[in-house]
């Protein structure tokens, strides 16, 4: 049974958009003033270096519906989701990004669809033109891959633009892990969900925070988190390579006893050599990969740290910055 007028909470995440903020709280105020739900926007300013921060406690200083969390440097969009879920009151979360690639008018969407008792509501891209040629084959591989190595199953399009009840936000503020791969566990908790077409849009402003090399540790970090396939290959990997040294062991004794002692050819030696070594520094590297994730929860670090939060004084409306001392786990 959902409240007759439930608070929604918008979480938006914050890395030097400076230039998009400003349309982001005119377009979803527009969108969303007047309608049978309260909202509140949860801002996670993810140590900027351009004028973000300044923006944002503007922002919240003329806006009582706006809740400012400022890191104290930098800790990723991994741990901006985190703390935004941790400090969202809502009945329901929306997650979404402040450059309108994620449409503002599907919220009221989502909100039917959770009315309707679905708990978890997520976006699905119907259309990627916005993004490049390469983006696009490299995503398509990415989801196709991870539904297939993993046991849990993300669907195909997805971003992070999603609703979830106040019992799924719970269920994953509960989860310990230091290493968050988001989208894997919003799809890892399950609930009842479903899903909505949007096209994609340009960005309103702005330029995109990732670049190849973070979406390729991105994708890595996805696959480590949420599956150990990659750890069970190298199993094969190496007894397939051990039958292959004994069929070649036996050739090379097989051709000595017919033919005798041959002189072995360097050539050869330096190819096998340079292949199995390769082969025993791409496994070591895998290893690796999960050993780090091993070190990084073993030193039970927080996910990050708030350096300040803004939000307004019911008293006499005036934004106060209150030190957090505590920092989450």
């Amino acid at each position: 049974m959902r409240p007759a007028r439930p608070l929604i909470s918008i979480v938006a995440p914050c890395y030097n958009e400076a230039e998009s903020v400003d349309l982001f709280v005119e377009t979803i105020f527009s969108i969303l003033s007047g309608k049978d739900f309260e909202v509140e926007l949860v801002f996670v300013e993810d140590g900027s270096t351009d004028k973000t921060r300044e923006k944002l406690s503007a922002l919240a200083d003329r806006h009582s519906e706006i809740r400012l969390v400022v890191f104290s440097r930098n800790f990723g969009k991994e741990a901006a989701l985190t703390a935004g879920l941790d400090y969202a009151a809502g009945d329901a979360v929306i997650v979404m990004d402040v450059d309108l690639q994620d449409p503002p008018e599907l919220i009221l969407t989502f909100i039917e669809k959770w009315r309707e008792g679905f708990e978890v509501v997520y976006g699905m891209r119907e259309d990627r033109a916005s993004d490049t040629a390469a983006k696009r084959i490299t995503a398509n591989g990415f989801y196709r891959l991870f539904n297939k190595i993993s046991g849990v199953r993300i669907p195909q399009n997805t971003g992070d633009y999603r609703l979830i009840d106040r019992r799924v936000v719970d269920t994953i503020k509960s989860l310990p892990e230091r290493s968050r791969f988001m989208k894997g566990l919003f799809a890892w908790v399950g609930y009842k969900s479903t899903g909505v077409l949007y096209v994609r849009p340009e960005r309103a402003a702005g330029e995109t925070k990732f670049s190849f090399w973070r979406l390729w540790n991105f994708a890595v970090d996805g696959f480590v988190s949420f599956s150990t396939v990659p750890l069970r290959v190298w199993s094969y990997v190496g007894a397939a390579v051990a039958l292959l040294s004994v069929i070649y062991a036996s050739m090379i004794i097989l051709q000595t006893i017919v033919s005798g002692v041959d002189v072995p050819g360097y050539a050869s030696l330096l190819v096998f050599v340079l292949f199995f070594g390769s082969v025993q520094l791409i496994s070591v590297g895998v290893l690796g990969e999960y050993i780090s994730r091993l070190f990084v929860e073993a030193k039970q670090r927080p996910i990050y740290i708030v350096d300040e939060i803004y939000a307004q004084d019911a008293k006499d409306g005036a934004v106060r910055p209150a030190r957090e001392t505590a920092a989450a786990e």
